[in-house]
């Protein structure tokens, strides 16, 4: 293994461990903006266009106090890509599930079972951060 292969190698564990990081804060409000770069974009099922870390953890904070909060994600990793060193372009499978209870919110069938989802990632040290967060409806 060359030594190319052996920093995508590490570098593809980073990222899918930060993936998973951010499945996992996706109701947490301190945690995942900081997963993110300060001039994030980020674009969501529904076509939203945010710009910067601050704005998505306002946006985040008022979907979760909104029945929004009972939609979950689930994200698999389909393929990773380093056009450079300090470049990501991770493809992913965004699984979701409606949650929310009675008729609150936006009709549920309006939304997509899954979508396909494109991070871009940028290397800040030795961690990797998402500077764009792109999900495309799958219907």
């Amino acid at each position: 293994m060359d030594t190319t292969d052996a920093t995508h190698t590490t570098d593809s564990t980073r990222i899918r461990e930060l993936v998973a990081r951010s499945q996992e804060a996706q109701t947490d409000p301190d945690v995942l903006p900081e997963l993110h770069t300060a001039d994030l974009v980020l674009i969501n099922v529904a076509g939203r266009r945010l710009f910067g870390r601050e704005t998505f953890a306002a946006a985040m904070a008022a979907a979760l106090a909104s029945p929004l909060k009972g939609i979950r994600t689930e994200l698999e990793v389909d393929d990773i890509r380093y056009p450079t060193p300090d470049v990501a372009i991770v493809s992913l499978t965004k699984t979701i599930h409606d949650e929310r209870a009675g008729a609150e919110g936006p009709d549920p069938s309006e939304l997509p079972a899954t979508g396909a989802m494109t991070y871009v990632l940028i290397r800040e040290g030795d961690d990797w951060r998402i500077a764009l967060a792109q999900t495309t409806p799958i219907r």
